[in-house]
């Protein structure tokens, strides 16, 4: 394996490096410098290649001009791309708005209490009138509004004004913030009846507006004839890339099981896709000019797919990928396939740079490496005897390269392992495929409402016992490894060291030996590190949920936890809030406190950990105690009507206001305590607080 027949490699992979510098470091290079160098860099290349020609320094020379010029390319286009930077966006004006104009961008989403759909924002409303303006807004509106029968491009007035996305308020909590902003969104609204109106509907009818349009019609089909919520959701999800029915427990069963890929459309469901069509047209094959026929059937269907998906960016990506196979094909036959998925992987990284951060655009361009790359040498590695046994064989060479070229994003972004996914891939992957040929058939039969119908039922029936097949491998002792913390650099590490080792086996050499060894040691000692620092530290924190009191002491993989009684029963909070901590922590067994059990004085509910005293007060029906001294004081529920008398009978040296008071009241106790000389902290304004034992 040489490098210099790679060059869209090499391309891509400078492009990308240009793409994550600016990322990282935006303020390193302005619009004009990076211009500046970026044009000084293909000046010099072509002065260079002309005034050196026949020299032995001639490829060098050009070659690192060359890429200086596509790194610079990368950094300016990250620049060109970020919208915060226009001068009109919601992010730039210093003026109020009362109103805004907006134009829906997306489809309807329905969320478990919701809908949403985002718009991009044209004007805004201001004291000296209405004004241009830009922005895309993510907005929510309750489940009473009528707002999913509103078309792609409609315009809407909306009262108020849009807020900015808000950063992390827990340790280690998800930074919702960062992740919009890799998709060019800042703000969010949630909309209250009446207080938005539709101006106008769309004009702009283009291919977007008939691509949400052919999408609804789509939705529409399957609900009519696929009656089952659970399995409507599974065939929304595999055909459309819908996954609005998808309940949590369907899609913690198909996570646990290592299926959860296919509740995505991506890579695998346009490969399927792709396949069947080269199986049916390989007959033109032979024919003259055959292969272009083949080729250009094969773009117009699969973007006739990517059509009716609505044209989501994850159906693009994959569609895009196999565009660029497809065409590579009957251009030349030795086409280095390398270099194909390089060159799709740059042209849409220059259509949209921000893509880079997408974990569905990493994992698909891996996992497709990872299959391109080991499936081959896996499969001949053992010869089947039986028809049976070599489909078998197939598809587990399948699934293990797909895992080994993405185990390591895998943990990072979803800190678990699938125990059985070969297993479950034997049934899952051919399952999704009729699925989603099924689901392609019952679409263009939908027409004509008896067949359909019948397919219908038999489409239903097949996802049935897909399902049960899910929940099954879930039921499997020790099906799932969780709570698996991976920081960014242990990524990296694990990466390396696959690389190294995949370097290993193909060319021999003993570097790569050394390399696999020194990535295991950092990853182990960075592994310890992590352990001393965290897992056996004592901390106690007091997280943020508005309206809610959550509370834990975290040691040695422990936690006692203390919440109220509708955040405690609540998974998805538990998980937004409390378990990112957990997880860096690593809480193995958590115990929830009853506050019954523990010492109480007249109401006031006193812990001892560590050497610290905390009480709480979260109720008005409590009675002061003579004379008590603690380190932690944490006021719940606007319990206190005043510091005053409470400070004479309570000694404390730190004042905690948590998440389920109220603003108003934490301001005007903070005022007094500010009076009395009292330091305090506001959960609800300032974050969690998190102390280190």
């Amino acid at each position: 394996m040489h490098w210099i027949p790679y060059a869209m490699v090499r391309v891509a992979a400078v492009f990308v490096a240009g793409i994550l510098a600016c990322l990282y470091e935006p303020e390193l290079l302005s619009v004009k410098w990076a211009a500046i160098l970026l044009l000084t860099c293909t000046l010099l290349y072509y002065l260079v290649r002309f005034s050196l020609q026949g020299s032995s320094n001639l490829k060098l020379t050009t070659g690192t001009l060359g890429l200086s010029a596509i790194l610079f390319a990368g950094y300016l286009n990250v620049l060109l791309n970020d919208e915060s930077r226009q001068p009109n966006h919601l992010l730039q004006s210093n003026e109020s708005a009362t109103a805004y104009q907006i134009k829906l961008i997306t489809s309807t989403e329905e969320k478990e209490k919701s809908w949403k759909r985002m718009g991009k924002v044209e004007a805004i409303f201001t004291m000296a009138g209405w004004k241009a303006a830009s922005g895309k807004v993510n907005l929510y509106w309750p489940k009473s509004e009528l707002v999913a029968s509103l078309d792609y491009g409609d315009i809407l007035i909306i009262k108020g004004s849009p807020r900015e996305v808000e950063p992390p308020h827990n340790p280690y909590e998800f930074d919702l913030r960062r992740f919009l902003s890799f998709r060019n969104i800042y703000h969010q609204h949630f909309v209250r009846p009446g207080e938005w109106t539709l101006a106008r509907k769309s004009k702009d009818q283009g291919i977007l507006y008939y691509a949400h349009r052919a999408r609804n019609w789509s939705v529409t089909a399957i609900k009519k004839f696929i009656s089952s919520p659970r399995e409507r959701a599974i065939v929304t999800a595999l055909v459309l890339g819908v996954t609005d029915g998808l309940d949590n427990e369907l899609q913690n069963a198909y996570a646990a099981s290592g299926a959860m890929h296919i509740l995505a459309v991506s890579g695998l469901h346009v490969s399927i896709i792709y396949g069947i069509l080269l199986l049916f047209l390989r007959p033109l094959g032979k024919r003259s000019g055959g292969p272009w026929i083949i080729a250009i059937v094969s773009l117009v269907l699969l973007w006739g797919y990517a059509f009716i998906t609505g044209l989501s960016p994850s159906v693009l990506r994959a569609v895009a990928m196999f565009s660029f196979v497809a065409i590579a094909k009957p251009l030349n036959k030795n086409t280095n396939i390398y270099n194909t998925l390089a060159a799709s992987a740059f042209f849409l990284l220059l259509y949209d740079p921000l893509l880079i951060m997408s974990v569905g655009f990493q994992l698909s361009y891996l996992a497709v490496l990872g299959i391109v790359y080991l499936q081959r040498p896996l499969y001949n590695l053992w010869e089947a005897k039986s028809p049976i046994m070599n489909w078998v064989w197939q598809i587990s060479c399948v699934s293990i390269a797909a895992q080994v070229a993405t185990i390591s994003l895998g943990l990072l972004y979803f800190h678990q392992f699938p125990v059985y996914f070969l297993l479950a891939n034997l049934f899952v992957i051919p399952g999704s495929s009729v699925v989603l040929v099924g689901g392609i058939l019952l679409l263009m039969l939908s027409p004509f409402a008896e067949v359909a119908s019948w397919l219908g039922i038999a489409l239903e029936w097949f996802v049935k016992i897909l399902n049960e097949g899910v929940f099954l491998v879930e039921r499997m002792p020790y099906s799932l490894i969780n709570n698996i913390y991976v920081s960014p650099f242990q990524c990296f590490l694990l990466f390396t060291f696959i690389l190294a080792g995949l370097a290993l086996i193909q060319f021999r050499k003993f570097h790569f030996v050394l390399l696999m060894t020194f990535a295991a040691l950092l990853f182990s000692i960075s592994s310890w590190q992590h352990f001393s620092m965290y897992v056996r530290s004592s901390s106690w924190s007091v997280f943020r949920s508005q309206g809610h009191r959550v509370m834990e002491w975290t040691k040695d993989g422990q936690s006692l936890f203390i919440a109220d009684s509708s955040f405690g029963m609540d998974k998805t909070k538990i998980g937004y809030h409390v378990q990112p901590n957990r997880l860096m922590r690593g809480v193995r067994e958590v115990h929830p406190l009853s506050e019954a059990n523990q010492p109480s004085y007249h109401g006031l509910q006193l812990y001892c950990r560590d050497g610290k005293s905390f009480l709480t007060v979260s109720s008005k029906e409590f009675q002061l105690p003579i004379q008590l001294h603690v380190d932690y004081l944490i006021i719940s529920n606007n319990s206190i009507k005043s510091l005053r008398p409470f400070a004479k009978h309570v000694n404390f040296d730190h004042l905690i206001f948590d998440s389920s008071n109220s603003y108003r009241y934490c301001e005007r106790l903070e005022k007094e305590a500010r009076e009395m000389s009292i330091s305090s902290y506001s959960v609800l304004k300032q974050g969690a607080y998190t102390l280190n034992l």
